[in-house]
């Protein structure tokens, strides 16, 4: 019982700290975006593209996270 608690208390700390981390990193990206689009709004096509890109791929890191945090957590019952 108590590898189980302990298995409980990983699988939520690794994906607590996955979605911190990406919520930080997409709001980082979006931001640095968002002020290259105001600095030069020419430009915006161009970065446009690269940004999702980059979300995606920051978001592909926490779904990640999360699907071994279900691996680490075994069913109880």
């Amino acid at each position: 019982m108590e590898v189980n608690a302990a298995l409980g208390f990983a699988a939520a700390g690794a994906i607590s700290f996955a979605a911190i981390g990406g919520a930080m990193a997409q709001g980082k990206a979006a931001s640095v975006a968002l002020e290259g689009i105001a600095r030069n709004p020419a430009a915006a096509d161009k970065l446009f593209t690269p940004m999702i890109i980059a979300l995606a791929l920051i978001e592909s890191l926490v779904i990640y996270a999360f699907v071994i945090a279900f691996l680490i957590k075994p069913a109880v019952g």
